[in-house]
């Protein structure tokens, strides 16, 4: 069996075709001992290379299954277009999915309009997701979500102009077609992010200063960023393997407010983003992202968010139309998500999770969820793909022979999807 890095290279191959051919004849090569069958294992939250992540949707598929996950979700910031790669991906390594999208909305014309509720970058602004795009209907959201990908594209293109006026005089340079772009599935119909603006500034800046104390004496001294101690142990290892990804999660925590643009005129109201759910027939969740304390992905600061007002913030949600509320356990602290969820029990909201995947140093499997406190969220995962596909054939006849017991959750799965449906 080839190794780690192998396997993510035949899986990152130029296009989606050829992925999945390697990604078939790895299936093929190896067949898992056994599969989940208590599906306690669960991932919503996926982002593939056509956000930013170092995983094709192919490649999310195999490490997703190779980490024990029993089904997980694509979710591209302002893109699908890598969902249907992901959805050929399960068929071939006998895996369901299920496919959303994330994208920023516009709050100012709602009653908590200038305040922090869940970007650090920005108020007003809203991270949410919608879950279960039935695959019919991609086209119709591709189509709403390519003007944003334009007038994003253009913010891009002046945040970097901005951020390369910053560096010049410390011999760093930084071009968008040049450095950032290249990172991105742009031309595939894929988004860029600020992740990939502080992605391309993290390679220059290790071509420039090297790594270890180097990097983190430029950091600290030089554009006078601030080192948590867990970035500073990060950044201090020369051998570190995953060090660029560390320095983008340090620089998205501590340099974006340096060259950031507002984001206000690419974001729809958020009222033209539950209007387009509906008719689509997906299920609008809110990211909950809660007060942060100690980042545990390394890329957020210390910072107050929607906590202070969350009794207000969860029935406006609900009585604007979103059906759910998304958050990741591992992220948020007992106290926090005890509160949140009876919150969303009293004003009926879905309740579903995910932990935000886009770095190789986060693992697929969410240990919080073992918890049995979080067995609805299990349901969840399953009932979004019930909701996604009106007949469901989660396991294929071959998975199916081999495995007897999972003819009968199949039919489970078909019903507990019915709770989503309209």
């Amino acid at each position: 069996m080839a190794d780690t890095k192998t396997i993510l290279e035949q899986l990152s191959a130029p296009t989606a075709a050829a992925r999945l051919r390697n990604l078939a004849a790895l299936t093929n090569q190896h067949k898992p001992t056994q599969i989940q069958t208590d599906f306690e294992n669960i991932n919503n939250h996926i982002h593939t290379c056509y956000s930013f992540s170092p995983y094709s949707p192919s490649a999310a598929v195999w490490f997703a299954r190779e980490a024990g996950l029993a089904t997980a979700g694509i979710m591209d910031h302002d893109s699908i277009s890598g969902c249907r790669e992901f959805i050929e991906a399960g068929h071939i390594a006998h895996f369901p999915v299920t496919c959303g999208v994330e994208l920023r909305v516009d709050f100012r014309d709602t009653p908590v309009a200038g305040r922090r509720i869940n970007n650090p970058d920005q108020n007003d602004i809203v991270y949410m997701a919608l879950h279960a795009i039935p695959h019919d209907r991609f086209d119709r959201v591709d189509d709403f979500l390519k003007p944003i990908r334009r007038a994003r594209g253009e913010r891009n293109r002046k945040m970097t102009v901005t951020l390369a006026g910053i560096l010049a005089p410390h011999g760093v340079a930084l071009d968008y077609d040049r450095d950032v772009l290249p990172l991105s599935k742009a031309a595939e119909g894929g988004s860029v992010t600020e992740r990939h603006i502080l992605f391309a500034l993290a390679k220059n800046l290790i071509a420039k200063v090297g790594c270890g104390t180097a990097m983190t004496a430029f950091l600290s001294d030089t554009l006078g960023l601030k080192l948590s101690e867990k970035a500073a142990g990060y950044l201090s290892d020369a051998a570190n393997p995953h060090y660029d990804y560390d320095l983008l999660g340090l620089l998205k925590a501590e340099f974006v407010s340096r060259f950031y643009i507002p984001a206000t005129g690419e974001c729809p109201d958020v009222r033209d983003v539950l209007a387009l759910s509906e008719e689509v027939g997906a299920v609008s969740a809110y990211a909950y992202l809660g007060d942060v304390g100690d980042s545990v992905t390394g890329d957020k600061r210390a910072q107050e968010f929607e906590d202070s007002y969350l009794d207000e913030l969860i029935p406006l949600l609900s009585e604007l139309g979103f059906r759910a509320v998304t958050y990741m356990p591992s992220r948020n602290t007992p106290a926090q998500l005890v509160r949140l969820r009876k919150l969303c029990d009293r004003y009926g909201l879905f309740q579903i999770s995910g932990e935000d995947i886009n770095s190789p140093r986060q693992k697929f499997v969410c240990d919080a969820m073992r918890s049995p406190e979080f067995a609805n969220l299990v349901d969840a995962a399953w009932a979004l793909i019930g909701s996604e596909n009106t007949h469901p054939r989660l396991f294929s006849p071959e998975t199916i022979g081999r495995y007897p017991e999972l003819a009968d959750r199949t039919a489970h799965f078909a019903e507990i999807g019915r709770r989503l449906q309209r």
